[in-house]
């Protein structure tokens, strides 16, 4: 899983979000929404809801904030109505790319999709193309110097974790979605910082990518990435390291 998952590494070790966190906290926000709707306005009895509440604090989201996103959902106030939905598609050469959505409007949301796909020298594809390319996985990042190698499988190995994987200075465990949450709380009762947690769509194989088709490939996610509709943008490329770094620091 080395492509996308290091992309999103080196991404959250230069801040990128930080500077991009008015747009970051309305795609929390609405994640909040969707998720007290569906399972109610109780973190406790709520899983998709403790995660998204946990991810927006972790983000410095104000608690505020959190309690309007969590009325919207249950309806305590009036507010847009979300709804899930996933689109598929193809980038340059051949790149899957899944793209999660939360939306008010499908009709907006597939124009500036397809808007960005085509500028990019991608394509929409219809629904099913590329998720059999995709496993749905729980997967927390750690840097290395928050702790060892064989305090992190002690730690992790008999509440879940499928697999971890060493990514530059990152750690990657990998479990499955409904393991997530007990992970997370392992890792916080052993006091072991984490960089980030989430459900996320983890590739089976991956292209390699290089020169002029990787920069464009990378302008793309970032542009998906930047739309309010999209919470998660997943896809199954290999870029060398040094294009990552390259791209994610301009």
């Amino acid at each position: 899983m080395s492509g996308h998952s290091k992309w999103h590494n080196i991404r959250l070790r230069k801040g990128k979000q930080d500077a991009q966190r008015s747009n970051l906290f309305t795609k929390l926000a609405r994640e909040i929404i969707v998720a007290a709707r569906e399972g109610g306005g109780n973190p406790d009895a709520n899983m998709r809801l403790r995660l998204a509440v946990q991810k927006a604090r972790e983000n410095s989201m104000p608690q505020d904030n959190i309690k309007r996103a969590i009325q919207r959902g249950t309806g305590e106030i009036e507010g847009a109505q979300y709804e899930e939905t996933t689109y598929e598609g193809y980038g340059p050469g051949g790149v899957a790319v899944m793209v999660s959505c939360l939306t008010d409007n499908r009709n907006r949301t597939v124009a500036d999709l397809r808007t960005v796909f085509t500028r990019n020298g991608g394509s929409l594809g219809e629904s099913g193309c590329v998720a059999w390319m995709f496993d749905a996985k729980g997967m927390i990042t750690i840097q290395k110097d928050a702790v060892d190698e064989d305090t992190l499988m002690l730690t992790t190995l008999e509440v879940g974790a499928e697999d971890i994987q060493i990514e530059g200075d990152t750690y990657e465990v990998t479990s499955s979605p409904d393991d997530l949450p007990g992970l997370r709380q392992a890792l916080t009762d052993a006091g072991i910082q984490f960089v980030s947690a989430e459900i996320t769509m983890v590739p089976k194989s991956t292209i390699r990518i290089e020169g002029k088709e990787a920069n464009k490939i990378l302008r793309m996610m970032d542009q998906l990435e930047e739309l309010d509709d999209v919470q998660q943008v997943n896809a199954n490329f290999d870029i060398p390291e040094e294009i990552l770094e390259a791209a994610a620091s301009q």
